[in-house]
């Protein structure tokens, strides 16, 4: 499986690049972005991390489930996308300032919501990003494991937040996609996507545009045994 938590944040930071190019540094969407995929018996996290699958369960089930560690970390699990309001004020009711939106896969909300935190800048040129040096691609891969939002907001139990990450007034902005049409042994696809980062806000309202990117699961394939 190719398209890795790595991956996606790389991808992110040259159309960054290219976009301060093209108009003098402007703000661009990067955030941490994890595709689900779906195929031959098997969901898998587009990371290193597993992420437990189908995102949405049966009428019985909570709407989401949140629970503290011992560790100070929250995990959030999300079995039906809604009420995403509720989702906020549980959090608030745990120290986490958090905007949750939930979205239909293929679907995103535009840039700009808000800004960047500092910890999220970087200084890659748009050559060592397309470099193919593996030395070069190690080292970038380093930082951005290192970017604020990549240690405050991760996919593991589900999506796990780590206040310790966290500055004071820092808001958790999350988007969360479901595929309406779920992947099967015959038909392996994306099955949802998660993309979260950090900022200080204000945070805009969702303006809805297409995602054309989505559903595109790349070379990705079940490793051996599924």
């Amino acid at each position: 499986m190719n398209d890795t938590f790595e991956d996606r944040l790389l991808a992110q930071l040259k159309a960054e690049i290219a976009a301060r190019e093209v108009r003098a540094r402007a703000p661009r969407r990067r955030s941490v972005r994890t595709r689900l995929l779906a195929g031959a018996g098997i969901v898998a996290a587009a990371t290193a991390a597993a992420v437990a699958a189908p995102l949405v369960a049966g009428q019985q089930a909570p709407a989401y489930a949140l629970t503290k560690h011992p560790d100070g970390s929250i995990s959030l699990r999300i079995n039906e996308f809604r009420d995403p309001g509720q989702v906020e004020r549980d959090l608030a009711k745990l120290g986490i300032q958090a905007d949750i939106t939930y979205l239909p896969l293929g679907k995103r909300c535009a840039d700009g919501r808000a800004p960047f935190v500092a910890g999220d800048r970087t200084s890659f040129t748009k050559e060592e990003l397309e470099s193919p040096d593996p030395a070069v691609q190690a080292r970038i891969r380093r930082q951005a494991e290192n970017l604020a939002s990549s240690k405050a907001i991760q996919t593991k139990n589900g999506i796990t937040i780590y206040p310790e990450f966290i500055e004071p007034g820092q808001i958790v902005m999350i988007e969360v996609n479901e595929n309406p049409v779920a992947p099967d042994v015959e038909h392996p696809g994306v099955a949802g996507q998660f993309a979260g980062r950090l900022t200080e806000g204000p945070v805009k309202p969702c303006r809805v545009v297409d995602d054309p990117t989505a559903f595109d699961i790349g070379t990705a394939t079940p490793p051996p045994g599924s």
